[in-house]
């Protein structure tokens, strides 16, 4: 059966899985981490799968696949039997990856993770200069509460990206932020005025 006619991934998936803990936050802060979590929203894989994948030792790779097990976001989805040997088969723990805000008083503050946008700035630059750069940037005056409502709105655009039938050659990054600026503000508009009367 073709990647298109499966379920994407090929394994039972919750939704979402919230990061909370110190060690959590470090663990996904690696790019190569972030890079191995990608790859199993498109099926589950075997450490050697995985470092073929991403040009790697299989050593390394089993390693940060085990930080990230350790971290509860891979897990053993399920194995098979290759020449008296288990391979094992590792899926995501959620679709989404969030992070929490619970955190124990005197916890150090650790780096949520890198920041995606810059990751994507750095990306997209041999697209910028072979023209094929899909992007806007756009500035809006509005409430915090709309702002959270927007962004519920846009996650659901990135399920249904993320979920779009695997084929080709090519891997397209899609960037989404939604941040707070010290862009300018228009001044309020003045009060409109009564027309004066025609003395004539």
């Amino acid at each position: 059966m073709s990647i298109n006619s499966q379920q994407l991934p090929d394994y039972d998936l919750p939704d979402a899985v919230e990061l909370t803990t110190p060690a959590q936050l470090r663990a996904i802060a690696d790019p190569l981490r972030s890079s191995l979590l990608d790859l199993v929203l498109e099926r589950a894989a075997t450490v050697a799968e995985l470092a073929a994948a991403v040009g790697r030792p299989r050593s390394t790779v089993a390693h940060h696949v085990g930080v990230l097990v350790d971290a509860g976001m891979l897990r053993v989805v399920r194995t098979r039997r290759v020449r008296a040997i288990d391979e094992r088969y590792y899926g995501r723990t959620g679709r989404t990856i969030t992070i929490g805000v619970a955190r124990r008083p005197g916890d150090e503050m650790t780096p949520v993770c890198v920041n995606s946008l810059s990751v994507a700035a750095a990306e997209s630059v041999p697209a910028h200069e072979d023209d094929t750069l899909y992007s806007t940037l756009r500035h809006v005056r509005i409430p915090r509460e709309s702002a959270s409502e927007f962004w519920r709105r846009v996650e659901g655009l990135v399920r249904e990206f993320t979920a779009l039938p695997r084929s080709g050659e090519t891997v397209y990054g899609l960037a989404v932020g939604l941040y707070p600026t010290d862009q300018p503000v228009l001044p309020e508009p003045p009060e409109p005025t009564e027309p004066e009367d025609d003395p004539a």
